[in-house]
């Protein structure tokens, strides 16, 4: 298998963990608060992680150490604020709105890297990313313009709009990982940074505002988010960035409304309508036409 195939199935992989992990979060809405369900997201991918990555990690501290600066704003940016800017913007917005302003985190990432590493984006690719983006916004207002204009924006909006272009940005930093630090050593150093940074703040939250119930519903769902959503998901996504760079990688993300229907489908018993159908495909044709050679 070559590394651009293996860069795309990584992708696709995370991608579909994170739909998942949107299909989970539909069930569980209020029952976690936002800083409790980052913090013990974090913490559980941590305690897995430990038992392959703690002797690596203080293996590699020197080299830790000379990268300390890039380590803690990546680790701020992909762990601490990304996810839980979204737990908060949920509270105050709507799934639609939540769909609709993640669209902007692959364009965002593609900006990015043509002023970072003057990555060229041919007129196929912007052909496709107009495709794509066609497919989400059909998918997003079932195929009714009168349904975009009528959506009304709120200060969960722009927290999402936050929290996407802090998520392109740590998509960024990954590609400037140094060689020398292997990357379950950098993962495992973020995730510790990401957690520990967010402590103070799930205190705060844990004796002022609201605590967290350890039922059955708050273990499985963190079991979860941990594993899946946070280390396995995280890994797959730093490796395809690697592999495949971080334009291409990032327009499979767009693949997470494709997935979510379909999970939403089989789990949630959730109706697969015509306008989710025609949607798929204009999204699928649009990462066709994205990846063709000019």
């Amino acid at each position: 298998m070559n590394n651009q195939t293996k860069g795309v199935l990584f992708a696709l992989c995370a991608t579909l963990l994170w739909s998942v992990n949107f299909v989970i979060a539909s069930g569980i809405k209020g029952h976690i608060p936002p800083v409790g369900l980052a913090f013990w997201r974090w913490t559980t991918a941590c305690v897995v992680l430990a038992p392959f990555a703690l002797r690596s990690t203080l293996k590699n501290k020197t080299i830790l150490l000379q990268n300390k600066g890039y380590l803690i704003i990546t680790a701020i940016l992909g762990v601490t604020i990304f996810n839980t800017l979204i737990y908060f913007a949920g509270k105050t917005t709507s799934a639609v709105n939540l769909s609709l302003i993640a669209i902007s985190i692959p364009i965002f990432i593609v900006a990015i890297s043509r002023i970072v590493f003057k990555e060229k984006v041919s007129a196929i690719k912007m052909l496709g990313i107009a495709t794509i983006i066609t497919g989400v916004l059909v998918l997003i207002t079932k195929g009714s313009i009168q349904s975009l204009l009528e959506i009304n924006f709120t200060i969960g909006d722009l927290l999402m709009l936050l929290a996407c272009f802090f998520f392109a940005s740590y998509t960024i930093l990954v590609r400037l990982k140094p060689k020398e630090i292997p990357s379950k050593v950098f993962l495992f150093t973020i995730f510790i940074i990401g957690t520990i940074l967010l402590l103070p703040f799930y205190l705060w939250e844990h004796l002022y505002y609201n605590q967290v119930t350890f039922d059955s519903t708050t273990i499985y769902a963190t079991t979860y988010v941990g594993i899946c959503a946070s280390l396995i998901s995280y890994y797959l996504w730093n490796e395809a960035i690697c592999l495949i760079g971080t334009s291409k990688t990032a327009l499979i993300y767009y693949l997470i409304p494709v997935f979510s229907g379909i999970l939403a489908y089989f789990f949630l018993n959730q109706a697969i309508v015509l306008a989710q159908i025609i949607s798929m495909g204009i999204i699928i044709t649009g990462l066709l036409l994205t990846n063709k050679k000019a």
